[in-house]
């Protein structure tokens, strides 16, 4: 057998070898369809059906058979060379063996048909075979696609040949359509065509059935390993209440890092229930630690606070500053599209300077009215708020500390009344053990803690009353300070009424002098007066007027090269057709334009 294998290696190419080309694509396409693999530019067939598959196990997981489909072509299995390009002729070899020769079929035929592969196939049907033919001389050629571990030949021609592995069987049936001689004999029960189909056997489809329900088990247990691994993690138990665990839960409020569990099992406590008569100031104490965090909380939040705002004044500069290269942009833009410039540069290189221009320009106009915005949001916040000099926050600063203040003491007052609460109780459960036994010593000692108890009472109470007197005092103090800022409120009104009168009268002023100086200038081009047909209509239709941004973001949609400045010229020349008025009182004092040429051509 080893001879015969190496003379099979050896032989494997030869000189006395057929070349002879495929010319019907379909009988190689169907020949590596039976072999597993799917030929380049077709359509693949699958091996295995679905229905024969374990029901419950992911065919997705490319393991129906086990192991990687193998090509039997591959070099190295001493069968046949390696497989050609798609685009060469497949030549099949002529293969010596030690008792018999194996000559190729031609490859004009189409390739002998096989059946559907039974799942987990290790046994093959071989017919065609000669008369003469021995189980060695069947064994000697079938052993070179792999270990052998039965063969069971009819008298008829045929066998079943048993391979260890699934692989095998592809390169068996590779040897389909040869055509068997014994020897040099040239008689007719010396030579065959050998016919290799897919067999059905009992035994492969158990073997297989037993690999499919392990993978399936595999499969299962990693799917609950992964479910596990990925299962959130329950919460921790809390503990039963107790004096001890009490105490230590205690001290855990008071640290700033173990709050949030601790406030936790408190919660829990009390909706179980463990709040009673004995430990209802144990409970109390732990609420007045918890709610000594609330300080913390709001320096925390106020602290945050002004990070947001560092954080906003930054951007805001950031705006101004990507706003300034825009600018800069845009003005080297308009600088190229100049006649000194322009001239020079070539049709296409205008044309995408043009395209620049627009996109900076449009970019440009975003980022100011974004800034625009948040100047707006500034401007009205600050008119919401008082100024930094203004007295009246000083009195509003002192007007919480004295809030705070007076909450305290409400607090402090509130402990003392619920502690006394809590002595009577003790007191009318003494009374009650008392009852009516004889005085003895221990009704002494009872009641001497009485007059103890009684004495801390009273202590109690004075403090109680020296407590209310602080609080009167507090309350005095705080309508005090409520007056004076009513009072500085009324003078600071007066004050900023006599500023806008002053600055309305100033500002008309310079208006008028203004006016009196561009009335002899006319238009000067025909752009402006398409500006003042415009600008005419659109304060036509808001007859309240409007102010020079909400004017120049009209007309910038227009042209986008027009300004602020420029329009406000325009009208401030045309006193009689256009007129500014002053709304609003200190910071919401506003100036807007109106049309007015009706006016002035009934006074006419």
């Amino acid at each position: 057998m080893a001879a015969a294998a190496d003379g099979l290696g050896s032989i494997a190419i030869d000189t006395t070898q057929l070349n002879m080309s495929v010319t019907d694509p379909t009988a190689w396409a169907t020949a590596m369809n039976n072999l597993g693999m799917v030929p380049v530019g077709l359509a693949g067939q699958q091996l295995v059906t679905d229905s024969i598959c374990v029901s419950g196990f992911d065919p997705s997981l490319s393991m129906m058979t086990g192991i990687t489909p193998i090509n039997p072509m591959i070099p190295g299995m001493g069968l046949v060379p390696p497989p050609p390009p798609t685009d060469v002729p497949v030549v099949k070899e002529i293969i010596h063996c030690k008792s018999c020769t194996l000559f190729p079929p031609n490859p004009n035929l189409p390739p002998p048909s096989t059946r559907e592969r039974p799942p987990g196939c290790k046994t093959v049907f071989v017919g065609g075979l000669p008369e003469n033919a021995t189980e060695e001389i069947i064994q000697e050629v079938f052993e070179q696609c792999g270990d052998i571990t039965a063969i069971r030949k009819s008298k008829k021609n045929f066998c079943h040949i048993r391979f260890a592995e699934e692989f095998m069987v592809d390169k068996a049936i590779y040897l389909s359509g040869y055509r068997m001689r014994l020897g040099s004999s040239t008689d007719k029960k010396d030579s065959g065509r050998l016919h290799v189909d897919f067999a059905q056997a009992r035994d492969d489809f158990y073997e297989w059935e037993c690999k499919q329900r392990m993978l399936a088990r595999e499969e299962r247990h990693r799917r609950k390993m992964e479910e596990d691994r990925l299962r959130p993690p329950s919460p921790p138990a809390i503990m039963h209440y107790s004096e001890h665990e009490a105490a230590l839960l205690a001290e855990k409020l008071k640290d700033d890092s173990k709050f949030s569990e601790a406030i936790t099992v408190l919660l829990t406590w009390i909706e179980r229930g463990e709040v009673n008569r004995r430990s209802a100031n144990q409970f109390y104490s732990m609420v007045q630690s918890a709610n000594s965090h609330v300080r913390r909380l709001m320096n925390e939040k106020a602290a945050h606070e002004q990070e947001m705002e560092q954080a906003k004044e930054s951007f805001k500069n950031a705006l101004t500053g990507i706003l300034t290269q825009f600018e800069q942009i845009v003005a080297v833009f308009n600088a190229s599209t100049r006649q000194k410039a322009w001239d020079h540069f070539s049709k296409a290189q205008r044309k995408n300077i043009d395209i620049w221009r627009k996109h900076s320009e449009e970019l440009r106009n975003a980022h100011s009215e974004q800034l625009m915005g948040i100047r707006r949001e500034e401007e009205m916040e600050m008119s919401d708020d008082d100024s930094g000099d203004n007295p009246s926050k000083k009195l509003r600063v002192d007007e919480s500390a004295l809030a705070a203040q007076a909450y305290a003491l409400k607090e402090e007052n509130d402990s003392l009344r619920w502690q006394l609460d809590a002595y009577r109780n003790e007191v009318e459960l003494l009374k009650q053990e008392k009852g009516q036994l004889f005085r003895t010593e221990e009704s002494l000692t009872k009641d001497q803690q009485l007059q103890f108890l009684q004495q801390t009472m009273q202590g109690m109470q004075q403090q109680l009353l020296s407590i209310q007197e602080e609080l009167n005092n507090k309350k005095s103090e705080l309508e005090q300070a409520k007056e004076e800022q009513t009072h500085t409120q009324a003078v600071l009104k007066v004050l900023q009424e006599q500023e806008v009168n002053v600055l309305t009268v100033a500002l008309v002023n310079q208006d008028r002098e203004k006016n009196s100086e561009k009335r002899s200038q006319g238009l000067k081009s025909e752009k402006e007066a398409l500006l003042i047909g415009i600008i005419s209509t659109f304060l036509h239709v808001h007859p309240f007027g409007a102010n020079i941004e909400y004017l120049w973001s009209y007309m910038q949609q227009l042209d986008s090269r027009i300004s602020a400045n420029e329009i406000e010229m325009l009208l401030m020349r045309l006193p009689r057709m256009f007129k500014q008025e002053f709304t609003g009182v200190g910071a919401t004092l506003e100036k807007r334009w109106k049309f007015c040429a009706f006016e002035g051509i009934k006074t006419i």
